[in-house]
This record gives C-alpha cells, sequence and structure tokens, in this order.
C-alpha cells in the first residue's frame, strides 16, 4: 500500500495525538482538559436562525465567497477596527479551512514561514505539506511575541509570519507594543503576516490587539467556532485590505475546487452572531482561568495566560510526554507540549470544562508533582 500514498503526506505526523487518545481510551469519565472547544452551547437566540433559515430553503450553495450580507457586516467590522477603505471578505469552512487556503496561495516550495513556538499544530503540517520551510522563533519561558527574534530570521525567502493572539496553546496575549514591533518588522521586509484570532473575545485582563490596525500587508482569519460555540457548524471568515485583495481573489479561487462555500443556513445565524453580547460567557472562562492559574503556579510555576482557554505548563519531569502518560493513569487528559512546540518541556490543559472538574484535575496535578 504504501506504493500508493502520495509523498507529501509523509510530511504529516499525527503520532504524539494519537499516543495521547490511546492511553486515554480506555478511561471512564476523564477529567478532559485535552478538547480545544467550549463547553457551552451556542446560544438559543442563535440556534433558532439556524433552524428559521434551514426552514425557510437556505439550504443550497452560497457565492463561493460567502453569503453577501454577511460578508458586508464583516467588512464593514474591519473598515471601523482597521481602517481599511475597501476590504475584501471571504467566508470560509472554520479558520482551519482559511488557514489552509491561504497557505496553499501563497506558499511555493521552498519558501520559509517563520512562526513563533509554542505554535498552533496545524501551522506546521500544512506548511510541510505543502513543501515549505517551518522557521520556528523561540518565545519560551514567558511566550511573549518574539519580535526580535522573528526580524533576525526574515530571509529572501521569506513568505509569511503566522501570528495567533490570544494563542493556542499558550493563551498569551500579545501587547500593543509588540504588535507594532512586529508591524514594523514586516513592513521594513516588506512580509505578509497572517494573523489567526479566532480567540479574540476571550481576553481577560486587556483587550486584544490586532496588527490589522497598524499593518496594510495583514491577512486576518477569524471565526465563530470558539465564541459562539459553533464548532462543528465550520464556520470563518478571511478579510484583508486593499493591498492584499489579490489573495482573498486567489484563496476564493481556490475554495471554488474545495470546499465550495461554507455551510448555507449557519451563514444567516452568524450575521446575528456579530451583535449578540458573548462578555457572560468570557467572564466565564475568566473565572475558569483563575482557578487554573491559583491551583497551579506555586507548583508548576504557571505563567498566567491572557487569553484563550489554555493555559500551557511547564513538566515537573524533563519530559512533557512522561508526564502526559502517568496524568492519563490518573484519568486527567492533557496534551504534550511537544505536538505545540519543538520542545517536550510542557503540557496544554484545556479548561473548557466544569468549573468543579477543572478543581478535582488541578488537585490531581498537583498530587502528581509531589510525587516526583
Amino acid at each position: 500500500m504504501e506504493r500508493y500514498l502520495a509523498e507529501r503526506v509523509k510530511k504529516i505526523d499525527s503520532s504524539g495525538i494519537r499516543k495521547v487518545f490511546a492511553l486515554a481510551a480506555e478511561l471512564e469519565e476523564p477529567i478532559n482538559f485535552s478538547i480545544g472547544q467550549p463547553d457551552f452551547d451556542v446560544p438559543e437566540e442563535l440556534k433558532k436562525i439556524a433552524i428559521e433559515a434551514i426552514k425557510r430553503g437556505y439550504n443550497k450553495y452560497t457565492q463561493t465567497t460567502g453569503d453577501e450580507q454577511l460578508r458586508e457586516k464583516i467588512a464593514q467590522m474591519a473598515a471601523e477596527q482597521f481602517g481599511w477603505g475597501q476590504p475584501s471578505v471571504l467566508v470560509t469552512s472554520g479558520v482551519s479551512g482559511g488557514i489552509l487556503l491561504a497557505f496553499m496561495s501563497l506558499i511555493n516550495p521552498g519558501d520559509e514561514v517563520i512562526i513563533p513556538d509554542p505554535y498552533f499544530v496545524m501551522y506546521k503540517h500544512l506548511v510541510n505539506l505543502l513543501g515549505g520551510k517551518c522557521v520556528y522563533v523561540d518565545s519560551y519561558p514567558d511566550f511573549g511575541l518574539p519580535v526580535d527574534g522573528i526580524a533576525d530570521v526574515i530571509t529572501e525567502r521569506t513568505k509569511l509570519i503566522i501570528l495567533n493572539s490570544p494563542c493556542n496553546p499558550t493563551g498569551a496575549v500579545y501587547s500593543e507594543e509588540e504588535i507594532k514591533g512586529l508591524a514594523k518588522a514586516a513592513r521594513e521586509k516588506n512580509v505578509i503576516v497572517l494573523s489567526d484570532e479566532i480567540y479574540e473575545e476571550f481576553c481577560y485582563d486587556e483587550p486584544g490587539v490586532s496588527i490589522g490596525k497598524y499593518y496594510e500587508k495583514s491577512l486576518i482569519l477569524g471565526g465563530f467556532s470558539k465564541t459562539y460555540a459553533m464548532t462543528g457548524w465550520r464556520l470563518g471568515y478571511a478579510v484583508a485590505g486593499e493591498a492584499l485583495s489579490s489573495v482573498i481573489e486567489e484563496m476564493t479561487k481556490i475554495q471554488q475546487y474545495t470546499f465550495v462555500c461554507a455551510p448555507s443556513p449557519f451563514q444567516k445565524a452568524a450575521i446575528a452572531a456579530m451583535d449578540y453580547d458573548m462578555s457572560e460567557y468570557a467572564e466565564a472562562y475568566k473565572r475558569k482561568r483563575d482557578i487554573v492559574f491559583e491551583g497551579l503556579k506555586d507548583n508548576f510555576g504557571l505563567k498566567k495566560p491572557g487569553g484563550a482557554f489554555y493555559a500551557f505548563v511547564k513538566s515537573p519531569v524533563g519530559s512533557a510526554t512522561e508526564f502526559v502518560e502517568k496524568a492519563i493513569k490518573e484519568n486527567v487528559l492533557i496534551i504534550p507540549g511537544n505536538i505545540f512546540s519543538e520542545r517536550d518541556s510542557h503540557f496544554r490543559l484545556s479548561y473548557a470544562t466544569d468549573d468543579g472538574k477543572i478543581r478535582e484535575g488541578v488537585e490531581i496535578l498537583n498530587k502528581l508533582y509531589k510525587e516526583t
């Protein structure tokens, strides 16, 4: 069978995640700190709008670019936030779909893509799939945006810089100063910045800052999956100013031959979602963040996450994978950090679960710490 497979599939490694779930397969009702999706449901009002859209027959293809009203609303938002004159918008099948379309439109074999480490796992594997070269810039131990490190590794082969704030897996929210610094470095070398802002509503201590406000060659990817718990609805968007309108055009062309369009009835619900107040939900997640931080900071020296719903925790033993295996045996499901990093020194904990489960899991992790 090996001879039938394309060479590109060998560039993607899912063995780390598979190992974790293999270890967890026999667990009964584990404390699940592995899932990167909200534990609340889509708000009822938004569900009703999607249901009504289905009943009214919005079940066929939209235009490849997406529902016109939704695109107009996204464009208006971008114009107000970033000062862009004529934003170009593509509604995508999740931010993941947007990342794939953007990478396919921009990355040639041999092109370099700069990625702060730790990183969202998809970036690495899609770059490799397309024959690009990942250039990692270390952000340990505090996970701030390594602006100087990024500037130092920009070369003639650099095609793209990846930005993710709030960040998966660290929960870091980059400061305005850091974002401005990256914009300056990118502008000096004329490099596109792809900014993954799927967790934009989950900023707990200070508002998130988008590079779209400071750099005209920013490609902004946002979505509805995390904020509104629509993970299964597969809805995201890509938006750019006039400087990158041609990138949106090429992404649209590729979408025409791949995803075709994002799910139609859910786009109607997304229009309403953009005006729906989710601050109560964000406050609940701030409380969850605080439970994790207060519970783990003394033993694990945890850097306080500023957003998203993840903590990236230093392992008390040399190998985070080894610690993860011990935690899983105690019914706590966490993910080794080497899934998200070139290091194996930390583990990712998602606190998108019940407060009681969080406290129980934190207690077990502290017990394991004391046993090491």
